[in-house]
């Protein structure tokens, strides 16, 4: 079994142009990036950076509250995991049997945390990985669906529901979703031949991801809390890739057109679909959606990645922490609070933190 660590990205930056939509027209204007003080840039303590191994602190998610989790790479590039409270404090941690003895293994990598401070993600030990919880006290639950060789737990709602996906003993790729008293409801696609991969779950227990073809192309799916599925691609799409959703049953991500191009997208809960491309860029992929539908994500312009956000009327910000030569923005708070990594001048990466502007 590969013990890698399975890194959260928005994708590849491609080439794409203007602002499109289908069904809803956005308007394409852009606004001046924030003032670069109203940045808070960060280093988990004990965290390695060295330019044959950026990825040192990577911040994955926001609650309401400011709390960040994310991981850190130790001296021998390994991965552990991380909580930034929202007073900036930090503490570090690896859910009990966690190993990571080798270069670039996983000791353990959050993906989500709830209101509560609850959080998500998986840990490998010294034959797999496995899906976790950590509540706010410090306790940790180990989580693998029946038949279950391989674990990533990948969203987790106010309600302590889990959504994630597990590999079978046929190498197969299948979503679950586990309940607070720890029932497990495994599910697929119906139209998926090569897994069923989710992203996230809202307040209302509706799933959305993934889901590979024949040919292993990537294609959007929403589940309900009653099973029933939906699923979609924007229109000219080759690959779809869902990226959250928020408690309105906005869908958010993106997809890569026939040129290979990349495009940002809302879907709305009747199903419209929205393409977002940052004004003058060559590539453009968003990562998540609060409540309030404000959006963020990542942009390419000639050979730079930004960060953007994007508000319902329909006009995007760009920005950049403080000497990134790299931005990759992967979470936005109901307040407007964003975080993510960035790399600097040496190509080492650092968390940061945009407060909310509201």
């Amino acid at each position: 079994m590969n013990r890698f660590p399975v890194l959260k990205v928005v994708g590849v930056i491609l080439l794409v142009s203007g602002l499109q939509s289908y069904g809803q027209q956005a308007d394409a204007g852009a606004h001046a990036a924030p003032p670069v003080e109203n940045f808070i840039v960060f280093d988990v303590p004990g965290s390695t950076c060295e330019p044959s191994f950026p990825i040192c602190t990577t911040p994955v998610a926001i609650n309401p509250e400011g709390a960040i989790t994310g991981y850190y790479a130790d001296s021998n590039a390994a991965l552990h995991s991380f909580l930034r409270a929202g007073n900036g404090t930090f503490t570090t941690f690896d859910p009990p049997g966690s190993t990571c003895p080798s270069f670039f293994s996983e000791c353990s990598q959050p993906t989500d945390l709830n209101p509560a401070g609850a959080i998500t993600g998986s840990y490998c030990d010294a034959i797999t990985c496995h899906g976790f919880l950590r509540v706010p006290d410090g306790n940790f639950t180990t989580l693998d669906p029946p038949g279950s060789i391989f674990t990533q737990a990948k969203g987790i709602n106010p309600a302590g529901a889990i959504t994630g996906y597990y590999i079978d003993a046929s190498f197969v790729e299948h979503g679950f979703v586990r309940a607070r008293d720890g029932t497990f409801t495994t599910f697929d696609v119906p139209d998926a031949v090569n897994g069923t991969n989710p992203s996230r779950i809202n307040p209302e227990a509706a799933i959305t991801g993934w889901y590979y073809d024949a040919s292993s192309f990537e294609h959007g799916f929403l589940r309900t809390s009653n099973g029933t599925f939906t699923t979609f691609d924007p229109p000219g799409s080759v690959f779809t890739q869902a990226n959250d959703i928020n408690p309105q049953g906005v869908i958010t991500g993106y997809y890569i057109d026939a040129s290979f191009v990349n495009h940002g997208f809302l879907r709305a809960r009747d199903g419209t679909i929205t393409t977002l491309d940052f004004p003058g860029s060559v590539g453009t992929g968003a990562a998540a959606i609060n409540p309030a539908g404000e959006t963020t994500g990542v942009y390419q312009e000639a050979a730079a990645i930004h960060g953007f956000r994007w508000i319902p009327d329909g006009t995007f910000a760009t920005f950049d922490p403080p000497g990134s030569s790299y931005t990759q923005a992967v979470d936005i708070n109901p307040a407007g609070a964003i975080t993510g990594y960035y790399y600097d001048a040496s190509f080492l990466g650092h968390g940061f933190l945009l407060p909310a502007t509201r």
